[in-house]
This record gives structure tokens, C-alpha cells and sequence, in this order.
């Protein structure tokens, strides 16, 4: 019923504003059939907003320097504890916020049992991204 009602809207709209849309665009936008009119709208690409150049910088993901370590210390497929140790952390709580999780959040890192992330077998693997980020480095 209240799809009715919305399209009940929108055709009544065009009918108010049927002089307006027909002294601004051509016949040719308007195709009929037998039962119906179809209304084919151009688009103009100096309506559409363009993004900022300066919103680009802050949506861009930053690897911080823990991420950076990590990312060189990942070699093949390591526990988690691997990597801790490789990096000489024994603080797993500071090891999870600081380091894992920014590089799981970035895909820098994948888990070998994505559906199991607690389990006791899970593994980290660099994602091809994170390949290409250590051969930068």
C-alpha cells in the first residue's frame, strides 16, 4: 500500500510539473510506446559535486610504524605468539591493539582460519598487499 501511495506521488508531481519538464527538454526525451512514457533524463556533469582533492589524504588509511615492524617480522605463516616474539613484545594486550588488529583492519595481514579467530591453530599470513608493502620497505 505504500508503494502505491509513493508512486501515486511521483506521478502526481509530474503532472504538476509536466509544462516545466516539457519547455526544458526535448521531445526526444520523452519516448512513447502503446501504454506507457518513458522519460529519459541526460545528465549533466557540472551538477554532479566533485570530491575535494584535500578529503582524499584523510580517508587514505595510515601504516603506522607498529604495523610497519610487524609487516617486516611476518614471514610465511606465524602464530600469533611467532610474531611477538619475533618482534621481542611480551605484552599481548599492547601486541593486539598496536599491532594486529590495525594491520588486520588494513589487509596487510589475514588469519589462516578466518572463521575460527580465537582458535588455537590460527596463523597470520601477509596479504598480498602486505607483500608488496614489505618488498617496499
Amino acid at each position: 500500500m505504500k508503494m502505491l501511495k509513493e508512486r501515486r506521488k511521483s506521478i502526481d508531481w509530474i503532472y504538476a510539473n509536466e509544462p516545466r519538464i516539457l519547455e526544458s527538454y526535448d521531445r526526444e526525451f520523452f519516448p512513447f510506446s502503446e501504454n506507457f512514457l518513458r522519460m529519459v533524463f541526460p545528465a549533466r556533469m557540472s551538477n554532479i559535486p566533485q570530491v575535494a582533492p584535500q578529503v582524499t589524504p584523510q580517508v587514505t588509511p595510515q601504516v603506522t610504524p607498529q604495523v610497519i615492524n610487524l609487516i617486516s617480522a611476518v614471514s610465511g605463516e606465524m602464530t600469533r605468539m611467532e610474531i611477538q616474539e619475533s618482534l621481542k613484545l611480551s605484552d599481548k594486550r599492547n601486541f593486539n591493539i598496536n599491532y594486529l588488529l590495525p594491520a588486520l583492519k588494513l589487509n596487510l595481514i589475514e588469519m589462516t582460519i578466518p572463521d575460527k579467530p580465537k582458535s588455537r591453530n590460527q596463523q597470520y599470513r601477509l596479504t598480498i598487499p602486505g607483500e608488496e608493502l614489505k618488498r617496499e620497505l
